[in-house]
């Protein structure tokens, strides 16, 4: 395929310098984003007990949908109450239709500014902390390596066990569909389960679900097809896919590109570059310590530009790039040359919830560090601004990454003494001040 000719080429001489940020785009499916940024999926852990949404949770998307975002990507919302990535992840499971009222409310209130509102769906597979699931399954019996305890080992998953996580995840597609959500986004990426089955690393079957490239991504191309037929083809699907897992014997720059040229044949709609796993967490800047990219990237922020260079003259699939995007000068940039379609930032929208329509204006970013807790997945107090938009909780949610991330204590000096290990797990947890443009991750 042909790059895509620079954004200034088919646009007006008028247009301001920030106008490809502001420009509306048409997806496969026909439905129109009405800007170029996205926010990226943070895991929240705001459900309540039984995992349904929350008033906070509402709350806070509706804040972010006064933002100025073409459209929010929820945290994970899992497809079976048995499988949970954290603690109080939101599900929407086969056997509970309960959350009806609540997920129409959620929909409603966050697109009541006119921002779309898309479901990121996933199974964590063998990536659940010790104590949150009942089911903790993987392609094969490989366990996750450095965590010690907080991770409990998987084992293989049955072939009716693979064909029920089809058919949960196209459940719950269209069961968002219904209460009024404008698309999903399945999450195949960050040693999730699909993107496990990616993996020849962890993936060690010699069945039709492993031991080729292309049964290794059997899985993903199932669920997507299984979503595209409850859904419909004007419901945008889009898929989370790593560049790259960065492990020896992992899944490759390589492999990920045969998987796009497999996605373009089922339509999707977009496609978000990421890359890494708790393993390997390049998706945060912690991963630079052992991995150090490249200082023409690192200048250029993005974590993941390089690949989304190559993949692009490979593919037509609308193209998303996430993690370390901080500047309107480099956003726009990788928009006029064609690069990407779309920007996806997460953190920075947990720092302020107007960042969308200041770049779009053309407004240099704050520097200043945040405090923000549920960027990081903890339940405490926002203070890096106004937090009367969410209580605050000395409650902790999931501990992921215990390398990546840091805690943060209601006052807003670093410390763990008010944020309590929810798995009640002993570890050593990296307290870590981050700053908004030097940020970590997304």
């Amino acid at each position: 395929f042909r790059k895509p000719a620079p954004m200034s080429e088919v646009t007006s001489p008028a247009r301001s310098a920030v106008f490809p940020l502001a420009r509306p785009y048409t997806l496969p499916c026909g439905v129109v984003v009405r800007n170029r940024i996205i926010k990226a999926a943070m895991t929240e852990q705001m459900s309540d007990a039984d995992h349904r949404p929350t008033p906070e949770l509402i709350r806070l998307y509706e804040r972010w949908g006064r933002g100025g975002a073409g459209a929010l990507l929820t945290g994970n919302i899992m497809v079976d109450k048995r499988a949970l990535e954290g603690p109080r992840n939101v599900v929407v499971d086969v056997e509970d239709d309960l959350n009806t009222g609540l997920l129409k409310e959620w929909a409603s209130r966050s697109k009541s500014n006119g921002c779309a509102l898309w479901a990121q769906i996933s199974h964590p597979g063998r990536q659940t902390p010790r104590g949150t699931s009942s089911l903790i399954i993987a392609p094969s019996a490989v366990g996750l390596e450095g965590y010690g305890p907080m991770f409990s080992p998987p084992r293989a998953a049955t072939e009716p066990e693979i064909l029920d996580v089809i058919r949960r995840f196209a459940h719950t597609a269209s069961f968002l569909q219904e209460a009024g959500f404008d698309g999903v986004e399945v999450h195949a990426a960050h040693g999730y389960l699909i993107s496990s089955f990616l993996s020849p690393r962890v993936n060690k079957r010699l069945d039709e679900w492993g031991g080729t490239p292309e049964n290794r991504m059997r899985l993903l191309l199932e669920v997507v097809r299984a979503i595209r037929a409850a859904c419909g083809d004007s419901f945008p699907i889009a898929v989370k896919l790593n560049s790259a897992d960065f492990q020896r014997g992992g899944f490759t720059e390589s492999d990920s590109a045969d998987v796009v040229k497999a996605l373009e044949a089922e339509r999707i709609d977009l496609l978000e570059i990421s890359g890494g796993n708790y393993e390997s967490p390049m998706m945060v800047a912690t991963g630079e310590a052992n991995n150090p990219r490249r200082e023409s990237t690192i200048r250029r922020e993005a974590f993941f530009l390089e690949y989304a260079q190559k993949i692009r003259s490979q593919t037509s699939i609308p193209l998303m790039l996430t993690g370390g995007l901080r500047t309107v000068e480099t956003m726009t940039q990788i928009l006029e040359e064609g690069d990407v379609d779309f920007i996806g930032m997460a953190r920075p929208f947990a720092l302020d919830p107007d960042i969308a329509a200041k770049l779009i204006r053309g407004e240099s970013a704050s520097s200043k560090p945040t405090t923000c807790c549920r960027a990081f997945g903890i339940r405490n107090r926002c203070i890096a601004w106004d937090a009367a938009w969410i209580p605050s909780s000395t409650t902790a949610g999931s501990l992921r990454f215990r390398r990546a991330f840091g805690i943060y204590s209601a006052n807003g000096r670093p410390g763990v003494s008010d944020s309590t290990n929810a798995l009640r797990l002993e570890m050593r947890v990296t307290i870590r001040q981050v700053e908004f443009l030097q940020g970590a991750g997304q």
